[in-house]
């Protein structure tokens, strides 16, 4: 083996939805993964499973006591982020520029629910504040990390996005998703499944692919979900460790790609 070669174990999810092309070993350089919002919930969870799969993790957060608190916890190092402050975004990509020097993948999973109810009590402020996170901070994080992206060999974005902006899912009345009303949410979500696409068209090089993480037991939801953080991972970390000549522009959940409407 080459001096300073790492073997790297390749994700193998808590449930076996995928093709056994996920599994196996590959001696390689270390991957650098930038994860927003990832001082809790689904964000430090996805960190904590990327760092025993051999990437170097980097935890973005707003709030600089809970992000130092669980980059120590983890072994990462945090990165201060807001999303919704241009100043902040371009910051954080100069700090890794000057730190790393490029990601090999972006993980944007900082995201915030907004009111739930009757959407007839809605202001602009409301929508405001739930795209500028869930949409627009995805747009500016993305545009100001992408020179570091283009200096990896296989750069990667994953958006964590949600069945709850499925039309097909909250018509179902099986499902979870079709029992709730959470208008800004649903809305922003089916938004950046809609921009993923045109990201994975539009960024040549680039794999771009959503993830639905299904409902998970977090602070978003007062941990009412049924699945736990890790089950709620599994496609985010199955989309972030996959290799070369994986696809693009794909709506994953854990049980396998989903053919949004």
């Amino acid at each position: 083996m080459p001096v300073g070669a790492k073997v790297v174990l390749v994700f193998l999810p808590s449930k076996p939805p995928w093709s056994a092309t996920f599994v196996g070993t590959s001696i390689e350089r270390m991957t650098i993964t930038f994860i927003t919002g990832a001082n809790k919930g689904l964000g430090r969870e996805t960190a904590r499973r990327l760092i025993e799969c051999g990437h170097t993790v980097l935890v973005g957060a707003r709030n600089r006591e809970q992000g130092e608190e669980a980059a120590a916890a983890l072994g990462a190092r945090y990165v201060p982020i807001d999303v919704t402050d241009d100043a902040s975004v371009a910051a954080a990509a100069a700090n890794v520029a000057a730190h790393e020097g490029r990601i090999d993948v972006l993980i944007n999973n900082a995201g915030v629910h907004g009111p739930v109810g009757d959407p007839g009590d809605l202001t602009a402020a409301d929508a405001h504040a739930v795209l500028d996170v869930n949409v627009i901070g995805v747009i500016r994080t993305t545009t100001a990390f992408l020179p570091l992206l283009r200096r990896s060999d296989d750069p990667v974005i994953v958006n964590v996005s949600s069945g709850m902006g499925s039309l097909a899912l909250t018509h179902d009345p099986a499902r979870a998703e079709s029992r709730v009303v959470v208008p800004l949410y649903t809305a922003s979500k089916a938004a950046l499944t809609m921009l993923t696409t045109q990201y994975a068209k539009g960024l040549e090089g680039i794999r771009v692919n959503a993830a639905d993480p299904g409902y998970t037991a977090t602070d978003l939801n007062g941990h009412s979900g049924p699945q736990t953080v890790t089950e709620g991972t599994d496609a985010i970390v199955a989309l972030a460790t996959e290799g070369p000549g994986a696809g693009t522009g794909r709506f994953v959940s854990r049980d396998g790609e989903i053919a949004w409407s």
